[in-house]
């Protein structure tokens, strides 16, 4: 059964109030899990662009969904927000190879579930663990995307698992990552860098696929942020000068530029997905609690 929402509309713009369909997947587990599959009102078969937007660790499809706003009824674009499912865990995916590919078949979700996908114009858009997955997307399927952006993403896996012990919950963090991944970095080194976008900074640079990375110096999630993403940026524009990447940075809280309020709809309009004239203006917010976690 396909359950149909309205979204409430973002107080910028008009309201559109995006549709949402409660859709359903059989996961690389053979798990059945839900995706939140963003709709422009109104939608009747027509062929439109996909965006893939996996979500953060430790929360769901639902919220992931709820930071869209009311942008894929402005653009005239579908998003689908699948639950994601790792190797061992649910909401910590972590990169994990099953999750990828999963991901990869978002678009015949969409269809299985009367979208007309524009093939050519499939997107993926992810923050924190959901930037990292949907690197991992770029370097393993790059013939898939027509374009990608990452807000904040973790890129080493191994520097994570470290880092996570300075967060309040990161005994819990670790033990986490060792059910997900394994076992310890020095355990399984190979299965932690198989989840790490650093580890693909050449498949990344020669993938094609028009890159947005965006993240924050005063990140206090992922604190090394120069050193993960930063370093990422640099490394793909290292091995290939002519990569289509931009990268971007600030001093935002984690995250806090996948909204439709902030940077996200500037994010869509670099890939035509977005008229620039619906782009809010950027206004300083003040800082508080992350959006998602890494």
């Amino acid at each position: 059964m396909v359950v149909a929402l309205l979204l409430p509309a973002a107080a910028w713009s008009a309201p559109v109030r995006t549709v949402i369909r409660v859709v359903h997947y059989v996961a690389h587990d053979g798990v059945r899990r839900p995706a939140h599959l963003l709709l422009p009102p109104g939608y009747h078969g027509q062929k439109i662009p996909l965006v893939i937007s996996p979500h953060g660790r430790g929360v769901d499809e639902r919220m992931n969904a709820r930071l869209w706003g009311d942008l894929p009824g402005e653009g005239g674009f579908a998003v689908i927000n699948p639950a994601g499912e790792g190797r061992r865990l649910h909401w910590y995916s972590w990169g994990a190879p099953g999750e990828i590919g999963d991901l990869a078949r978002m678009p015949a979700v969409a269809e299985a579930n009367g979208v007309d996908v524009d093939r050519r114009r499939i997107y993926a858009v992810g923050g924190s663990m959901g930037g990292q997955e949907t690197l991992l997307l770029v370097a393993r399927h790059p013939h898939l995307l027509a374009g990608a952006a990452a807000f904040d993403p973790a890129t080493d896996m191994t520097r994570r698992y470290d880092d996570f012990a300075a967060l309040r919950d990161g005994s819990t963090l670790q033990a986490l990552a060792r059910m997900e991944v394994g076992g310890t970095p020095a355990q399984v080194p190979h299965a932690y860098a198989r989840r790490s976008p650093d580890h693909y900074v050449r498949q990344l640079a020669e993938s094609g696929v028009p890159l947005q990375l965006y993240w924050s110096a005063d990140d206090r999630i992922i604190a090394d942020q120069k050193l993960e993403t930063g370093r990422l940026a640099t490394e793909i524009l290292a091995d290939r000068p002519t990569a289509p990447v931009w990268d971007f940075t600030g001093d935002w809280v984690h995250t806090a530029e996948m909204h439709a309020s902030r940077r996200l709809p500037r994010a869509l309009a670099r890939f035509g997905l977005l008229p620039w004239k619906d782009v809010p203006p950027l206004a300083r917010v003040p800082r508080r609690a992350p959006t998602l976690s890494a």
